[in-house]
């Protein structure tokens, strides 16, 4: 591979970039792009609209426009057509949730140097007990789910599946796309209790309550019940070392039926460990979350598909944001 050319105003540029995610995150935080909706405003009244003060939003509205986010003509501003879809409140492909969980992760990341030197997590795992914090990781997972979904599911085969399991599925995204794509299918959602509502109210405003229920447990210390045709594990296995993916993919495999299909979605490393970036990087996001979570490669995938019996292993084509993949086996 060739050497990457290494600069100061490079190094600086990673150093300071934190600069503009931080501005996002404060901006997302203080619900600008939807108080700017589809129309122009000017700084009062936003600042009013916003409660805050009218120069220091000033300075951040023209950072904003410097960044590409927002627009300025004259004294008001307005949002880009990428930033309404996407940043404000009133668009169904709203991911400021998604944002908000990462201005969650800062102070965490800013400790990085101390896991280092400890091997050990320096902030509580996503199961957040702070409201609003569980709030965005819930509705993050919601969000980046459906946007991925659509097209995940057309990719993956359960023509001839009737149920299904969602281990670890949270609001239960993936269940309910699988099952708009496959009208034969019946799924159970397996989570903690503390999602039971929100997976539930998801599920109903996609009527398909009839067809999809919620089981609350905890797969690491409790039995995973019933007999299912196929299994879907979705980034559940990152948050753990391989002794805990081997217990969770031991569980799954033991309420497969003969035949059936275990999927595993992750963000995927490659064989060397070394890239893709966000898969490497997000081994750190958990380094500093987990005490043995990390991003696994293909291989080591795998080979624990392959250590708990299942046949047939292999990767399925589909690339989903982020480097994420899936790796699929037999029972």
């Amino acid at each position: 591979m060739e050497e990457t050319q290494i600069t100061p105003g490079k190094l600086l540029g990673i150093s300071g970039s934190y600069w503009q995610a931080c501005t996002l995150h404060a901006s997302v935080k203080l619900d600008i792009f939807t108080v700017l909706g589809k129309t122009k405003v000017s700084v009062e009244e936003a600042a009013k609209k916003i409660g805050c003060d009218t120069i220091a939003l000033d300075k951040l509205l023209n950072a904003l426009t410097a960044m590409g986010l927002i627009t300025k003509s004259g004294s008001n501003f307005s949002n880009t057509s990428g930033s309404y879809e996407y940043l404000s409140t009133q668009s169904p492909k709203y991911i400021g949730y998604m944002i908000k969980h990462h201005h969650h992760l800062v102070e965490g990341f800013s400790k990085l140097d101390t896991s280092v030197m400890t091997g050990k997590p320096v902030r509580g795992r996503a199961s957040f007990t702070d409201e609003v914090q569980r709030e965005s990781f819930l509705m993050g997972m919601f969000n980046q789910a459906s946007n991925t979904a659509p097209n995940l599911v057309k990719e993956v085969s359960l023509s001839d599946k009737l149920t299904m399991l969602d281990l670890g599925g949270g609001p239960g995204t993936y269940a309910i796309y699988f099952c708009l794509q496959n009208p034969q299918l019946k799924a159970t959602v397996y989570d903690l209790a503390t999602t039971r509502t929100f997976a539930e109210s998801t599920i109903k405003k996609f009527n398909l309550s009839d067809r999809i229920n919620f089981i609350h447990g905890d797969y690491l210390d409790d039995t995973v019940e019933g007999n299912y045709d196929a299994a879907w594990l979705s980034h559940i296995l990152h948050a753990e070392g391989i002794s805990g993916c081997m217990t969770i993919i031991n569980k799954a495999v033991a309420a497969l039926n003969p035949g059936g299909l275990l999927l595993i979605h992750e963000f995927i490393l490659n064989d060397t460990m070394d890239g893709p970036l966000f898969p490497a990087l997000f081994t750190l996001n958990m380094l500093i979350g987990t005490p043995n979570g990390q991003s696994y490669s293909e291989s080591q995938i795998k080979g624990m598909l392959k250590d708990a019996g299942l046949k047939d292993i292999k990767r399925l084509p589909f690339i989903g944001p982020n480097d994420s993949g899936i790796v699929c086996g037999v029972k």
